[in-house]
């Protein structure tokens, strides 16, 4: 399957392998040509991997927690959203299928992907999965289908965070290279589920009843608008793009695809099938 990968997210993943390298060069350097230091780095290292553990268990407690009290998706649970993980995991040419968990978020709209001991899970919170049954699965699935796209990248695996540590610790360019990757993982969702893309990031804005009563050409404005300091500082401060950008993209891709049936798309501020989005 084709997706676009974003440029920024090539570049900055090849800015920060760049300094990371660097970093790790001059390191070991100073270490080669200095061996006197090498105890007082050995006290950094020894933190420094401290740090990696406990990371380490924080992840094992989290997985722990979600195979302890969220429900497994597979054939004989949710078969039909069992259906998409698996045609969309074989779409994107995936080695194995993830396993996928439904966890109560408390209210909260969301899912994300995570790692542990060479298994990749996705986890969708209920009140997203909720909509699978009440709507229709095409947002559920753009969802999960952004999320096989964090997988399918390797966002997620420990070979980047190794390529990238260094090089998190400047300020902004981690919360740039993530944003990129969302971008990323957009496009990767939009070419699994096309119907479902702008529905699917409506629902994080607005709810999973409210989204479908949002004026999408109103929304959509506000990324030709000037941006204020505030919300400028909120996006470059964040691992997320603000979700009016990432609607106006897949916004541009569905214009970009009108042989598509049943897609709602703004085209110079007018709706060009409705400025709502209709079920």
């Amino acid at each position: 399957m084709k997706f676009k990968v974003s440029f920024k997210e090539r570049l900055y993943f090849g800015i920060m392998s760049t300094i990371s390298l660097l970093l790790y060069c001059i390191l070991a350097t100073v270490l080669f040509k200095n061996p006197s230091i090498l105890t007082t780095y050995l006290v950094a290292f020894i933190y420094i991997g401290m740090f990696i553990l406990f990371m380490k268990l924080m992840s094992i407690i989290l997985v722990g927690y979600i195979k302890g009290n969220a429900i497994k998706v597979s054939k004989d649970q949710f078969p039909e959203t069992f259906d998409i993980l698996y045609s969309q995991s074989k779409k994107l040419g995936l080695d194995e299928v993830p396993d996928m968990y439904i966890l109560q978020g408390n209210g909260a709209l969301n899912a994300f992907a995570t790692r542990l001991s060479n298994t990749n899970f996705v986890v969708l919170f209920s009140d997203i999965f909720e909509i699978a049954h009440e709507e229709g699965e095409d947002a559920v699935s753009f969802i999960i289908g952004h999320e096989l796209g964090h997988i399918k990248r390797k966002h997620i695996h420990w070979t980047r965070s190794v390529m990238t540590l260094p090089a998190r610790f400047i300020p902004f360019l981690n919360s740039a290279y993530s944003r990129a990757r969302e971008y990323t993982c957009d496009n990767i969702g939009y070419n699994l589920s096309p119907k479902g893309a702008i529905s699917g990031l409506l629902i994080l804005a607005a709810g999973k009843k409210l989204y479908k009563k949002i004026n999408v050409s109103n929304f959509i404005d506000k990324s030709q608008e000037k941006p204020s300091i505030s919300r400028w500082l909120a996006e470059v401060c964040s691992t997320h793009p603000h979700l009016f950008k990432r609607v106006a993209v897949i916004n541009k891709l569905n214009s970009d695809n009108p042989e598509i049936e049943d897609i709602n798309f703004i085209d110079n501020k007018h709706s060009v099938k409705s400025p709502e989005i209709q079920q």
